[in-house]
């Protein structure tokens, strides 16, 4: 097959497409509301997550027996990840124990580490 045949082939197919597509194209509705519901839902659930972020923080810097200096909180759909370091195991057990005892806290991953503070 030489480049012209093949080149007609390939403007038979875009026509082809272009045509079929423009076929089965429908408008939407301005009110559709299956984006703006995923859309309004994606964004409920991380403001839900920040919220619990902020509750579970607000948690850990009451407990008297966490130093949470270098102690990050991540949430996503419930389940609470500590990240960061601590200066003694006993701190990692009870950082865990105060996230764990909030309200909408489903589960936490403890990735504590401990990490002595130099003097």
């Amino acid at each position: 097959m030489n480049a012209t045949m093949a080149f007609k082939k390939f403007a038979i197919i875009v026509v082809t497409m272009t045509a079929l597509a423009a076929f089965n194209a429908q408008a939407q509705p301005a009110d559709s509301s299956v984006p703006v519901a995923a859309a309004s839902s994606a964004k409920a659930a991380r403001k839900a997550d920040h919220m619990l972020e902020k509750a579970v923080r607000k948690a850990l810097g009451k407990d008297k027996a966490v130093d949470v200096t270098n102690l990050t909180v991540r949430a996503r759909n419930g389940v609470v990840t500590l990240l960061g370091s601590v200066p003694e195991q006993g701190q990692v057990d009870a950082a865990a124990q105060a996230a764990q005892g909030e309200a909408g806290v489903l589960s936490v991953n403890n990735a504590l580490t401990v990490k002595a503070v130099a003097h």
